[in-house]
């Protein structure tokens, strides 16, 4: 039965599939009515991305990214009234919701109790397939010490743990950065194997107590919810590496028993020999996960820490060199050219020290590439990383920023999604989402790069690199009042920014052509000489 919905000064007619301002038809594509009106059909409740999908392209096949584009359209009319640009919700990962002003004649028979059946069918079809190999998630472990100041350490044995597991190519293992997600929660079991696409999850707890380390852990299958195992695990502190060997031995034994000892060895192998570094290193990726300006300031210090108690100890000089490139993305470094040279200074250490330390290579490797402007270098160390750990979403995530650099925007986009697999709650996906952007720009596709970018933005709308890339990537299909509205944003958000002191945020891309692009585009979106 057809319905009219009022949604502020605007007027959905479902019967002529029409939505009005006043009395005046609005000019919207019908796929992006289509949409509105499955939305408001279920006011405040989420739509999975599958079920948007299904009402506009009904039977065909098309990219995730039209979806972006066909709601950023919405958004924009919204948007004329205050405030109407946020009436639909983006809901990361799962879908969307109206959350604007609705009100319905004539509802007919919709319930909401039928609305909400619906929603939990067709949200569970967006979650992520099971991988064609075995899937872990390792789920943060509970602090048993008694001692809140022990969280680090505790979280730094469910890091150490995924970081081992994650070496084996025939496992697939889902980052820290999403399982981590789920610290402080109550949540089943099956649940978490629904929203990340595994098989199994690790369960533990840690418990420190002067100078010894006891572990509890857990192995469940969620397609049944049994256990598989289930142990406990002691030592003293100094023996804190062959701990963790024997946990992940037992994971590895238990759902992928062909693997050989000599890649167990491998992947257990100890990363210092100093528990006093090892502690600093585990308090600075603590630190480094807060993810603000101090905590990044303070990660720094203590990576740095780690280093001069163990100047062979690679991690820490690439994570230390990592935070600086974070730094730098943000706006917050207070002297760039001393900053920079010290960073660049710590990834070169990190590189020739840890050649068989992923972590090492990849965050050394993304510093000399973004920083040092030695871009084919950190290509050829990245590379490494992912033969070393092929499951390191940061890994994959830095790679894409390479090679779109490098011009390979087609590789870039496979290692972005890769990444974005790999740790599909990250809080940080808005990094891989610019980066999607700006392949899409430098491969000629518009659309798709407004997409990305609208995304990135809607996670940290002041982040600077995706306002720039919206500006590029709007001034570049001509849709000029978005591509202003882009730069006026950025302007407030970077005042100083001006055409003559572009090499300053300019990636440093390697295509002459991409060069241009960047400049031009942002002249032509207004930025000032």
């Amino acid at each position: 039965m057809a319905a009219t919905y009022n949604l502020g000064p605007f007027r959905l007619d479902t019967a002529t599939d029409t939505l009005f301002r006043g009395g005046e038809p609005v000019s919207l594509g019908h796929r992006a009515v289509a949409l509105l009106r499955v939305l408001v059909e279920q006011p405040g409740i989420p739509v999975s991305k599958d079920a948007l999908m299904e009402a506009a392209w009904a039977g065909l096949t098309v990219e995730e990214s039209n979806l972006a584009v066909q709601i950023a359209a919405l958004r924009r009319v919204f948007g004329e009234e205050t405030g109407g640009e946020n009436w639909i919700e983006t809901l990361p990962r799962r879908g969307y919701r109206f959350i604007g002003p609705t009100s319905m004649q004539d509802q007919g028979a919709a319930t909401a109790v039928s609305l909400a059946a619906n929603f939990a069918m067709a949200a569970g079809s967006s979650n992520p397939t099971l991988p064609d190999r075995p899937s872990i998630a390792i789920l943060p472990f509970q602090n048993f010490s008694g001692d809140p100041e022990q969280e680090y350490f505790t979280d730094g044995m469910a890091d150490e743990i995924i970081t081992a597991l994650s070496r084996f190519p025939s496992l697939f293992v889902i980052a820290r950065s999403s399982s981590f997600t789920y610290k402080g929660r109550a949540v089943g079991v099956k649940q978490v194997g629904r929203e990340l696409g595994v098989r199994y999850v690790l369960e533990g707890s840690v418990r420190k107590a002067g100078n010894r380390v006891r572990f509890t852990g857990q192995l469940i299958d969620v397609t049944t919810g049994g256990h598989i195992w289930a142990d406990r695990f002691d030592g003293a502190l100094e023996d804190v590496f062959d701990l963790q060997d024997q946990v992940t031995a037992r994971v590895v034994g238990a759902i992928e028993p062909r693997l050989q000892r000599a890649e167990i060895e491998r992947a257990g192998r100890k990363p210092t020999g100093s528990l006093d570094a090892y502690d600093y290193f585990l308090r600075g990726m603590a630190s480094f996960h807060l993810h603000n300006r101090g905590s990044l300031l303070e990660a720094v210090r203590l990576f740095v820490r780690a280093t001069e108690l163990d100047p062979n100890y690679a991690s820490p000089y690439g994570m230390a060199s990592w935070c600086s490139g974070l730094s730098k993305n943000y706006g917050w470094m207070v002297d760039p050219e001393s900053e920079i040279a010290d960073a660049v200074r710590l990834a070169r250490r990190a590189v020739a020290l840890g050649k068989d330390d992923p972590t090492a290579l990849w965050s050394g490797a993304f510093s000399l590439a973004y920083l040092g402007n030695e871009v084919e270098a950190g290509a050829a160390y990245i590379d490494r990383a992912l033969v070393l750990n092929p499951n390191l979403a940061a890994s994959w995530n830095a790679s894409g920023w390479v090679r779109m650099y490098l011009g390979e925007s087609a590789s870039a986009i496979e290692h972005f999604k890769r990444a974005m697999r790999l740790s599909p709650l990250d809080p940080l996906t808005y990094l891989a989402c610019g980066g999607m952007a700006f392949a899409h720009v430098f491969a000629g596709r518009y659309d798709e790069a407004i997409s990305w970018a609208t995304r990135a933005l809607h996670e940290q709308p002041n982040w600077a690199t995706a306002l720039r890339v919206a500006a590029i990537a709007n001034a570049l299909s001509d849709r000029m009042v978005e591509a202003r509205a882009a730069m006026a944003r950025l302007r407030e958000v970077d005042p100083a920014l001006r055409l003559g002191n572009l090499d300053r945020v300019a990636p440093p891309v390697r295509r002459a052509e991409d060069r241009v692009r960047f400049i031009e585009s942002l002249r032509k979106a207004g930025l000032p000489e």
